[in-house]
C-alpha cells in the first residue's frame, strides 16, 4: 500500500486526514495506533513521533496534516495528477 494513515479515534487532525484522503479518491490502509500496539510501534519507528496523524505516502512521512504537504507527495509519487 502506497499510503499509510496513522491515527486514532478521537483525534480531530486525523479525522481531516481520513476525509481529505477519501475526497482525493486515495486509497490507503488505516492503522490505528490507539488500538494497535504494533502499529504504534512502527509508527514511532518511522517518523520518531507519537503523535497522531502521521501519514506514510511512498517514502515520504508527514507528521501532522497538511493538505499541501500531503498533496505534494501524493502528487510525486503519481497517485494523483498535480
Amino acid at each position: 500500500m502506497a499510503v499509510v494513515l496513522y491515527s486514532t479515534e478521537t483525534c480531530p487532525y486525523c479525522h481531516m486526514a481520513r476525509d481529505f484522503l477519501k475526497q482525493m479518491q486515495v486509497d490507503f490502509q488505516e492503522k490505528d495506533v490507539g488500538k494497535d500496539e504494533q502499529a504504534a510501534k512502527e509508527m514511532i519507528d518511522k517518523s520518531g513521533q507519537m503523535g497522531v496523524p502521521v501519514l506514510e505516502i511512498g517514502n515520504t512521512l508527514i507528521v501532522g496534516f497538511d493538505r499541501g504537504a500531503v498533496r505534494k507527495a501524493l502528487a510525486d509519487e503519481g497517485i494523483i495528477g498535480e
